[in-house]
């Protein structure tokens, strides 16, 4: 699915940049790599809030999936 977004003349050089450096394909695949770098090696611990894991892992598998 493709979307279109409005960036500012200063943003679509960046992306320009960007898509240039990291030999990307598309603008796309550009944002991507930025966005695995800088995430690359961080913890997301605490990235799905303070559920407990009984509740994040309730209804996963039914009694009947169970040994």
């Amino acid at each position: 699915m493709q979307t279109t977004i409005q960036v500012t003349e200063r943003t679509l050089h960046i992306l320009r940049k960007v898509k240039e450096q990291t030999h990307a394909s598309s603008y796309d695949e550009a944002i991507n790599k930025l966005v695995f770098r800088s995430t690359k090696g961080k913890s997301l611990a605490g990235y799905l809030g303070r559920r407990s894991l009984k509740r994040l892992l309730k209804d996963l598998r039914g009694k009947h999936d169970r040994f």
